[in-house]
């Protein structure tokens, strides 16, 4: 049993499993994190960036593009068409995965790279819930590209005897030549519809070899953890999962007990920062910010921890005497992303689900103004706009940051944990607009992943090297770290390792006939295994070898 690591971002994980002669691949995330690098898509024409300084090297021998490279903020920034760190698909061959399965929609947005760009052909697994959000989160994301794309990809900044003059900034890229453009609509709508569905604890075959099966995860509608078996062995993949109380149903454990192997992805990026002060922070901030009179921006994804931002800033503005502020939520998939979270409430918490028997929705979302664009809408002062996307980079946010920026009685709150924000703001400064940092990861914090794997009791833990040492801005935290004995297994993008998983048992079969022509005796270095199920004896076949009947274990 091998496992390969294809992400060099473990809360964007993506793994190829092989067991027992089938080929899966455990998520596509992909790491959006390195659009950091690139100069905004301004919603209209931006003279703050169309007049920066290029950035050239020391006599420029090497032959760099004009305009490729735009000095803003301190820092260097590609001035071109956007590209995204996919997975490291070079070390395997695609074609031979037989399966993919998806966890939840943050893990998903490599997806149309594999199907569609690759010689895969096998199946894809994942809830609907996922499915339906992470079509979203694709959808919303090519927009924002195609919407206002820069004319062509610059890439000579990439050339190593560039690269090794480039500032820090841009210099730490990470594997920039692995770096692709965005996809397509097509090819959205060609890779959903290669999808296959399920539910919680539906068991599907793959291949007579394995079984797979979902349970919940916690952390988003839908989201799940992967439990694959085989007749002896048993693999859990934990990826995005929550035990805090939200709206998703609950993390289920039951299922995720006693495997061989256990393989720990996507923990909290934030260790540091309590998810529900994160909330009680946020709130507070938007509250102060509308009383003085201005107006708050909080950039973010189209689902997930945004619907509880829906719900709780409206609680506590209308507590605070501000119900009247108006809450704006700006996205081209706006209107299905409100629809969605109210149609899945199968697979909501119970809280959640008895409010469509009262009946009511189970968000109130009807307080919330859904738009698809920022710039054709009369937006009543003060008020809050949810808007995308998180890094800054593309969308209506770019937009409102630029009309907001340069006053300081509005505020600019980030609770998205992917972008570190002084990163996201630098092409924008110098700016007025104040700034709030409250993000919120609802996925295991450390000290509840160490609790839930003791529980849990695998004979193998797998997890990211970077989870064994404490993060390298808190080197004196050691409670950041997964203490597992005996040590786990580690991984990092494009090694891989094998799992010390040994077959002692193996189910196969034999046919009457083949019994019938002669005796059945074991090798040595090999036994029978007592439970052994008898489906049929050829007639007058001698009784003492019944246990050896059409199927029976090795």
């Amino acid at each position: 049993m091998k496992l390969s690591c294809l992400s060099s971002n473990p809360s964007k994980p993506c793994f190829i499993l092989h067991f027992k002669g089938v080929t899966l691949m455990l998520d596509c995330g992909l790491d959006v994190k390195e659009i950091l690098k690139f100069l905004p898509l301004p919603v209209i024409q931006s003279t703050k960036f169309s007049s920066l300084q290029t950035w050239t090297p020391p006599n420029n021998k090497e032959g760099l593009d004009e305009d490729e490279l735009k000095e803003s903020g301190g820092n260097i920034f590609v001035n071109g068409c956007l590209e995204f760190l996919t997975p490291e698909v070079g070390m395997t061959d695609l074609s031979q995965i037989d399966a993919i399965l998806i966890s939840n929609h943050n893990v998903m947005l490599a997806l149309p790279y594999i199907t569609e760009y690759t010689g895969f052909k096998g199946q894809v697994f994942c809830t609907d819930p996922t499915l339906q959000m992470g079509r979203q989160y694709m959808e919303e994301l090519v927009t924002y590209v195609e919407r206002y794309p820069k004319p062509e990809i610059r890439d000579r900044w990439k050339e190593p005897v560039i690269l090794d003059l480039l500032p820090p900034f841009l210099k730490e890229a990470v594997h920039p030549f692995a770096w692709k453009k965005c996809y397509t609509k097509h090819d959205i709508q060609s890779c959903v519809a290669r999808v296959q569905t399920v539910g919680f604890n539906e068991k599907r075959n793959l291949y007579g070899a394995l079984t797979i099966s979902s349970c919940s995860s916690g952390y988003a509608i839908g989201s799940c953890n992967w439990v694959i078996t085989s007749e002896y062995e048993k693999v859990c993949y934990v990826s995005g999962t929550s035990t805090l109380t939200t709206h998703p149903k609950p993390v289920d454990q039951a299922s995720l007990r006693n495997s061989d192997v256990l393989i720990l992805s996507c923990l909290t990026q934030t260790p540091s920062n309590n998810p529900d002060a994160m909330i009680g922070d946020f709130c507070v901030n938007a509250a102060v910010t509308l009383k003085n009179g201005g107006n708050v921006l909080v950039p973010c994804y189209p689902s997930g921890i945004t619907y509880d931002l829906f719900e709780c800033l409206s609680g506590h503005l209308d507590s605070c005497g501000l119900s009247q502020v108006p809450l704006y939520f700006v996205s081209p998939v706006s209107d299905s992303a409100l629809a969605y979270s109210n149609i899945f409430a199968e697979w909501l918490s119970a809280s959640k689900q008895s409010r469509v028997y009262l009946p009511e929705a189970p968000f109130p979302h009807a307080e919330v103004s859904a738009l698809i664009y920022g710039l054709s809408e009369d937006f009543k002062p003060p008020c809050v706009v949810f808007s995308g996307h998180p890094s800054l980079r593309m969308g209506d946010a770019v937009h409102f940051l630029e009309m907001w920026g340069n006053s300081s009685s509005n505020t600019i709150i980030f609770t998205e944990p992917d972008f570190p924000f002084v990163e996201a703001l630098s092409p924008y400064q110098p700016l007025q607009i104040r700034v709030c940092y409250c993000p919120i990861d609802t996925c295991l914090r450390f000290s509840q992943a160490n609790k839930l794997i003791k529980d849990l009791k695998p004979t193998h833990l797998v997890v990211a090297d970077s989870y064994i040492q404490p993060p390298v801005s808190m080197p004196h935290k050691t409670e950041f770290v997964i203490n597992w004995e005996p040590s786990p297994l580690t991984y990092r993008r494009g090694e891989v390792i094998s799992l010390p998983i040994k077959r002692q048992f193996e189910t196969i079969e034999i046919t009457p006939e083949v019994i019938k022509c002669r005796n059945i005796h074991t090798c040595k270095g090999l036994d029978f295994k007592d439970s052994i199920m008898v489906k049929d004896i050829a007639p007058g076949y001698d009784s003492a070898l019944r246990p050896f009947g059409e199927h029976f274990f090795i």
